[in-house]
């Protein structure tokens, strides 16, 4: 399993530690990942994915999965994201025709 965030594609960052002598050291920076579950309302279905704490945040802000994913880039997103994010824009347009005819 990557160490990257499903939504946003934050992954593993690298860098050096310095010590107070300036010696440089190589060291990695880990995204902080949790495992949630998230709702989407459109498909009326819960959804487990493995993301970073800030993607959480932004996908609380933007008010739940389905904006999140609307408004996200496909390449940012994980290939099971993209075919969430396919399926609900699909699902979105048939309501909005049913309520048209």
């Amino acid at each position: 399993m990557s160490r990257a965030c499903e939504l946003t594609g934050k992954s593993v960052q690298s860098g050096n530690n310095v010590s107070h002598a300036n010696n440089k050291t190589r060291r990695r920076f880990l995204p902080n990942l949790c495992h949630v579950t998230l709702m989407s309302e459109t498909m009326g279905q819960s959804y487990r994915f493995r993301i970073s704490a800030a993607a959480l945040r932004t996908v609380e802000h933007r008010g739940g999965l389905d904006a999140f994913l609307a408004k996200a880039k496909d390449n940012e997103l994980s290939q099971r994201a993209r075919l969430l994010k396919r399926q609900i824009a699909k699902k979105a347009a048939e309501k909005a025709a049913d309520q048209a005819a």
